[in-house]
Parts: C-alpha cells; structure tokens; sequence
C-alpha cells in the first residue's frame, strides 16, 4: 500500500451504497451485480478516494455474515439465541436498555432509509455449529468479487484495490465448536480455512483488509467479567491466528480495520484503544484503520504522543464517521488529519472512514462524507507540503 509521500491519500473501510436489490443479495444476476460494482467504483473515483473497493456488493451479506456460504463444517445450531445473549449482555445494552429497546422496535440500529429490502438483515441472528472440518469453498464467489473489481477499476492501477475479508476471531463469534479438541484447536482451523480467502485476494495483485470488530466489541460483553489482562491473554491467541493465516501474504498488502461495533448507539463501555493499541501493531498487517473521529474515540489520537509507530507502518485513522448523519466540515477533518500527521509523519498517514458507509448512512450523507474526506485531505496536504503549493 502506497504512503502519504506527496500528499494525504485517501480510502475507507468497505462498504458503500449500492442499489438495494444487489447488495446484499448473494443471488443478484451477475450482470447486475458487474453494473453496480462499476458504479460505485466510479462515485469513488469522482469522490476523490485513491483506494478503492467493489463497496462489498458482491459479499452477499455483511462484513461477516457472508462467510456463511463460504465455510464448510457447518450447520445451524440445535439450540438457538446464545449469539442474540451476547449481543444483549453488553454491558451498554444494559444501561441504555429503553434506548435499545426502543431502537430495535423500528427494525435497525443503523441508518433507517425505509426501503432496505427484507433480505438485508441488520438485526437478525443464527447460531452455527462446528460439526466436521472446516473447510473452504468459496473460491467462486471470491473469484466473482475479484473479477467485478478488476473489471471496473479503469485508470486506478490494480494494487490501488482492496477487498475486505474477516478475521478469525470476528468469525468465530456465533459458532460452536462441537468438533476440535480445543477452543484454540477450533480457532486455528478457522484461521487455516480463511487463509485461502486471505491468499487469492493477494495473488490477484489487490490489498486485503482484514475486518476485525469483535476484538475491541467483545470486552464489555465477556471482557469486563475476564479482566484486562485475562482478555489481552484472549486477544493474543486470536492474532497469532490471524498472523499465521496471513503468514504468505506480503504485509506491505494488508490493511487490518479494528471497529468497537458500528451500530448507532452510546458505546458508553468501548474499550479504550491504548488498551490494546500494542495487540493491534503486533496483526501483520501495513496499515491499520480505526475510529478516530466519533465522540468516543477522538481524543485517543492522543495515546501516538506515548506509542511510536512501528517503522514501516501505516496509520489510516477515520476523520469522518458514520455514526452522525451531519457531514463534517472539510476544515475539521483536515485538522483531524493534521494533529495524526504531526504526531507519527505525515507519510505514515491515510484518511480513511471510521466504519463501512453502506447502510450505515443515507446514501446521500455516505457520498458526502466521503468527498468532505478527500477535500479534507487536500486541505491538509496544501498545509502539510507547503512548498508544493
């Protein structure tokens, strides 16, 4: 992935809006799919975004619940609701109960824009079961996303792409192991599976991002009881997994998006970033993309005054967010760029979103975001290189 070497480069994380009869729908015709993909390739180019995707259309689901169709060893549990417990036993869910549950009564806790097709399923979950070995068959739909992307990019040089996967731990939540000898066992097997996922996205020449929200938005559903120190130990199991899985792919492809939940709610109980800061660099990964312009996390740009960044990598902090519909001024995120810039290098910095846009924001607000980012950027950038200006 390239760096900041004459001005403040541009991504996000995922996804994006698409027409809603294609994403999410795994049996959308290939043909609409194609067509959608260069759409939204094209809005990012125009919006001034550098490093693009195919805003996850082809996925046919979620960050995570696509992988679904994709593993292997798998069928529906026979007791249903302990992935639904966990989400309700946050202790955030706890405090804010009547906000939740009067959120839940309207369907979402995202972006309502009161068209979103019944198969686009922000709210429901399912229970899997680990029953034989897990292996990986997803090689024609990775193959599809790859080939939508490639097929649209244009002018945008192939090593500019990313596609976003998701990593063991984020895919481990929900499943039972009924089959390895160990929960460690049952991870690594994850880990060994999505590694084709993670090598075909590579050898197709694009970036790999690694979607990981369950690290940081687990602690205050099982972390809080564990300790801190009890679920680093939890934590650290799981990246060297993750580190194994990526043990072939050359780091300088590897974005790694560290997320605290993207549902619009208090988040009163995240986990503090400085927290885990040291397991997040430890992911082998370039670049690392992370919430940094929500009212719960700014201020942790702080804690780069106390960490230094480890030569050779990346910081690709977000600097507009989806989980407030007003459209941040330019002149903010160029500030927001500037006070990272200063603190790791303005090399080693990429503005990039604090989560996925699609359906997440209206897609009016979504676009809008994002060209505010890339003015944002270029805002800083005439500050940053005054001598090129």
């Amino acid at each position: 992935m390239r760096r900041s070497d004459e001005r403040i480069l541009v991504t996000h994380v995922g996804a994006l809006p698409a027409p809603l009869d294609v994403w999410g729908n795994v049996e959308a015709e290939e043909k609409a799919q194609r067509a959608a993909v260069r759409d939204v390739v094209r809005q990012q180019r125009e919006a001034g975004v550098d490093f693009v995707n195919e805003g996850e259309v082809t996925k046919g689901g979620t960050w995570v619940a696509f992988i679904n169709a994709r593993l292997s060893g798998f069928e529906p549990a026979k007791k249903q609701g302990a992935a639904s417990l966990l989400l309700l036993s946050s202790a955030d869910w706890i405090e804010f109960g009547d906000f939740y549950g009067r959120s839940l009564e309207r369907g979402t806790l995202f972006e309502d824009t009161g068209d979103a097709p019944k198969s686009i399923d922000t709210q429901g979950r399912i229970d899997w079961a680990c029953t034989s070995a897990i292996t990986y068959r997803g090689e024609a739909a990775l193959k599809n996303g790859i080939d939508a992307l490639k097929s649209s990019l244009g002018a945008t040089p192939v090593a500019d792409a990313f596609i976003t996967s998701t990593a063991p731990m984020s895919v481990e939540v929900g499943r039972q192991n009924e089959f390895y000898a160990s929960q460690e066992e049952f991870v690594y097997a994850l880990a060994e599976a999505l590694r084709i996922e993670y090598e075909g996205i590579a050898k197709a020449g694009l970036q790999v991002q690694i979607d990981d929200a369950w690290m940081a938005a687990l602690w205050d559903r099982i972390g809080i009881q564990m300790g801190l120190e009890a679920y680093r130990k939890h934590c650290r199991m799981r990246i060297e997994a993750l580190n194994h899985a990526l043990r072939n792919v050359p780091e300088e492809q590897v974005r790694y998006h560290l997320c605290w939940g993207s549902w619009h709610g208090p988040h009163s109980h995240d986990l503090p970033l400085p927290d885990i800061v040291d397991l997040m660099l430890a992911i082998k990964a370039r670049t690392y993309l992370f919430e940094a312009a929500n009212v719960r996390h700014e201020h942790e740009v702080e804690l780069w005054d106390r960490v230094k960044l480890p030569a050779g990598k990346i910081l690709a902090p977000g600097c507009v967010t989806h989980s407030t519909v007003l459209v941040e001024h330019p002149e903010l995120v160029a500030n927001r760029i500037e006070r990272f810039a200063r603190k790791v290098g303005r090399e080693n910095v990429i503005a990039s979103t604090d989560c996925g846009l699609g359906l997440r924001c209206h897609p009016q607000i979504a676009w809008a975001k994002l060209r505010a980012l890339s003015e944002g950027a270029s805002r800083a950038s005439r500050r940053l290189w005054p001598a090129r200006t």
